[in-house]
């Protein structure tokens, strides 16, 4: 293929998946969804399991193997430029006032589906087509265990921002939360990945550079990154060499996380938090937003959706597999989350609405199944079971959160009755 078929070939993918997630997009806002649940069922339908199955000559010609490399690098670009967005949004004050809270609930939140995927493993490794053959039972154990422990936090951003619960006691708790479980289930998964066949090293490095990283965003990158913020507040204007500046720094944060073994959007959101708050901040919302949300975002989704193929449900075995999977995660998740936000002090609706929102897992499940598919510990059997769970865990959050704590948000905006939820809520400036 020439440069030049191969620059057409992807114009035309590029034009299929933006017209897909626009469509999908809107559905998804019609029937109460964030947008973003809707653009990843999108990547999914233009994937092998609808658009392959009615059209397989169509789909081929156009998502043709050589384009996937660039697809690939959109696709990363657009989920660690968002996960800095949600970085830059995320409200650290009332962080640090609900951390102890968030602590208990991601705990629970862990401590549960770890052993939920230890025992799923019992039966699972006995079943074709899941794991790789040589993979061992601990390998896999605490692989289904960080798979089922993720929390979509991208989505969960989403969710809370388009509820208007950025900032919110409720809407922090749970974003701080889902950040402690991430992390710690992508350290577990360094660990898989050390131990399946990447050393030792790997997981110690992971462990010990992931801390010290986190450790040093956190309490000194604000300070350095100061005067760059005290220069656009004056001036009002984010320059072209000052974006930048910004989006190298972003790169080398995405870097520093991939060289300790960890996931790059990890470094884009720790820089987002890093980033001081006030008009710079503002300014590269505005800038970035929509180039990633609508453009480098759906590319993702795409790129996942063509590795997923559904039809392997079209048996029994793995459609009966896909729903006890499906309910040991949703149960595990929920169920836990609701408990520790209970024990917390927190009433029964809003620990409801906290199990809800921890439960769902969409983007942040497909790139971690994405990294285990690609090292070999997964196959495709239950890479497709994942995305399936990944899908309705997601599609579950919003409507469960509607019932249980929606018709309160207005009031609990400004008040809350738990213990659990004792800090005013302060609007979060958004660009």
């Amino acid at each position: 293929m020439t440069n030049m078929e191969l620059a057409w070939a992807f114009a035309q993918q590029l034009v299929l998946i933006l017209l897909a997630a626009q469509l999908f997009g809107y559905l998804a806002k019609f029937i109460g969804q964030p947008r973003v649940v809707g653009e990843m069922i999108a990547g999914v339908v233009l994937g092998p399991s609808l658009f392959g199955l009615l059209l397989p000559e169509l789909q081929q010609s156009i998502f043709v193997a050589e384009t996937m490399p660039i697809l690939y690098i959109g696709a990363q670009i657009g989920v660690g430029l968002y996960m800095f967005l949600v970085g830059l949004e995320f409200n650290t004050q009332l962080f640090r006032q609900q951390a102890r809270s968030a602590v208990g609930v991601s705990l629970a939140g862990m401590i549960v589906p770890f052993a939920v995927g230890a025992l799923l493993c019992l039966w699972l490794l006995d079943q074709p087509g899941l794991f790789a053959p040589n993979i061992s039972y601990a390998n896999a154990a605490l692989f289904m265990g960080a798979a089922i422990a993720i929390t979509a936090f991208p989505m969960l951003a989403r969710i809370i921002y388009e509820r208007k619960l950025a900032g919110t006691a409720l809407g922090t708790l749970a974003l701080a939360a889902g950040a402690i479980d991430d992390a710690a289930a992508w350290i577990v998964l360094a660990v898989v990945l050390a131990s399946f066949g990447g050393g030792t090293e790997l997981a110690i490095k992971a462990v010990i550079g992931g801390v010290l990283y986190a450790s040093f965003m956190l309490l000194k990158a604000r300070g350095w990154l100061q005067p760059l913020a005290d220069k656009v507040q004056q001036s009002g204007v984010l320059t072209s060499s000052q974006l930048l500046l910004v989006l190298l720094l972003w790169a080398l944060s995405a870097y520093s996380m991939e060289w300790v073994g960890l996931h790059a959007v990890f470094g884009g959101f720790l820089l987002g938090i890093a980033m001081p708050r006030g008009k710079l901040t503002e300014l590269i919302s505005t800038r970035l937003n929509k180039i990633t949300v609508f453009l480098l975002l759906p590319m993702f989704f795409t790129y996942s959706g063509l590795k997923t193929q559904l039809d392997v449900l079209g048996s029994w075995q793995v459609l009966s597999t896909a729903l006890v999977i499906l309910a040991a995660s949703i149960f595990a998740k929920g169920v836990a989350c609701w408990a520790a936000a209970r024990i917390g002090g927190a009433d029964n609706r809003t620990a409801m609405a906290v199990g809800a929102l921890m439960n769902s897992r969409g983007l942040m499940e497909l790139i971690i199944i994405n990294i285990a598919l690609s090292y070999g510990v997964i196959q495709q059997g239950l890479f497709s079971i994942m995305v399936l769970m990944a899908i309705v865990t997601t599609l579950m959050a919003t409507p469960l959160f509607q019932l249980v704590y929606g018709r309160h948000m207005a009031k609990d905006k400004h008040k809350s009755s738990s213990p659990l939820l004792d800090t005013d809520s302060t609007a979060l400036k958004t660009g």
